[in-house]
């Protein structure tokens, strides 16, 4: 049988604080009470927790072992407390994302945030996965594995890839066939290690029935916003994802003369925690993420872009 609750509080603010006086302070009691509650833990737990080194208090043997079990306790409890206030603060929603989603992002957000003008929205664009409940962000939008990290997940889409350049660049470079493409210069995209890699010029001439490219990319980059910027500016073709090129296709900024797509290995996932859907605003929002999901993952599988603006 546990002690009494105050008992255990009492004991852990007189370590914490250094002093009776002090945890009498911080709870608002006498150090009278204080030193009650002390009193009877120690009696509860037959041993003596602290013991009067002059002025002061230290921990015995048995203080130091019950102290690391409480305090761990306590902190989780505070913990706990501190994200309860963030929540109910809370007013508005926060997702977090890869950078190079953003132009996909942009499209659903703006048709939520129109239907619900008196909801605050912050795009937070990142690499690195967050700590959801502690850095005060509702969802995450994340690719593959990184899903297993949050306590909830749903797929969103898996997304294809296909050939594109600037239409200055194909205007100098002419394409008739899947082979006048890797007869042009190439931009590869490496990812970071923690991921499985997306689709490479040689698994794309592969799945085209043709032999990888002779000549290797002169320009490799580890994000693909980045390799896509360098396509726009007439670097080369590029393997551009679906879901990020085809707003820049109705703009006119990107052509794709061949459409034969090649789908990423894993998927896109929207995760969040446990609690989040508790919020009714929460759960509308994702349930529009989930199904402008489903609408991209029919573009993404039948790749049909849309029609370029003419320059």
């Amino acid at each position: 049988m546990l002690p009494p609750v105050r008992a255990i509080q009492a004991f852990e603010a007189i370590v914490r604080c250094g002093s009776v006086a002090a945890a009498a302070d911080e709870l608002g009691v006498s150090s009278g009470a204080i030193s009650q509650q002390l009193h009877k833990i120690e009696h509860e737990l037959g041993v003596k927790l602290l013991k009067r080194d002059g002025r002061s208090l230290t921990l015995t043997s048995w203080g130091r072992i019950y102290y690391e079990q409480v305090r761990t306790a306590f902190d989780e409890l505070r913990r706990g407390q501190h994200r309860l206030q963030i929540a109910r603060a809370r007013t508005g929603i926060a997702i977090s994302a890869p950078p190079s989603l953003a132009i996909w992002l942009q499209r659903p957000i703006l048709q939520w945030s129109s239907a619900n003008p008196a909801v605050s929205l912050r795009m937070i664009g990142s690499e690195r996965e967050p700590a959801l409940l502690d850095e005060s962000i509702d969802f995450r939008l994340c690719y593959g594995t990184d899903a297993r990290r949050y306590d909830r997940f749903s797929e969103l889409f898996r997304d294809a890839v296909v050939p594109a350049c600037s239409p200055e660049f194909l205007r100098d470079h002419p394409v008739k066939s899947e082979g006048d493409v890797l007869s042009h210069p190439l931009i590869e995209i490496a990812w970071e290690n923690r991921h499985r890699p997306p689709p490479s010029w040689a698994d794309w001439a592969w799945s085209v029935g043709l032999s990888p490219p002779r000549q290797s990319s002169q320009l490799t980059f580890s994000l693909a916003g980045a390799a896509i910027d360098a396509a726009q500016d007439g670097g080369g073709f590029v393997l551009g994802q679906v879901s990020i090129i085809a707003e820049h296709v109705r703009r006119g900024r990107l052509a794709v003369p061949v459409n034969r797509p090649l789908n990423l290995p894993e998927s896109y996932f929207l995760a969040w925690e446990r609690d989040t859907l508790d919020r009714p605003i929460c759960a509308d929002f994702r349930n529009a993420l989930i199904a402008a999901g489903r609408q991209q993952q029919e573009l993404s599988a039948g790749s049909e872009m849309p029609p370029s603006k003419r320059a």
